[in-house]
């Protein structure tokens, strides 16, 4: 990952981060920092791909792949990949 000293939220970026805002929001009148929600999605991804991976264990290739993301999918019980970029 590279670092960068800035972030360009564009629009379709500003509607993610309204939409994540809304589901960390512990109410309609919260308004919680930008920091907040990125961490709470930083945190769900890392905790969403350590459940596929467990759940591998005990579930078949076709109900894991039922949960695979635009982000993370497994195949086949073999590997985890991103498909994010």
């Amino acid at each position: 990952m590279s670092r960068r000293t800035s972030l360009k939220i564009t629009d379709k970026r500003e509607r993610q981060l309204e939409k994540a805002s809304e589901i960390v929001a512990s109410g309609p009148d919260d308004d919680p920092p930008m920091s907040v929600v990125i961490d709470a999605a930083l945190t769900h991804l890392i905790q969403s791909e350590e459940n596929m991976r467990e759940a591998r264990e005990e579930l078949d290739p076709a109900t894991i792949q039922q949960f695979n993301t635009d982000v993370i999918g497994l195949r086949y019980r073999t590997r985890i990949e991103s498909r994010w970029r």
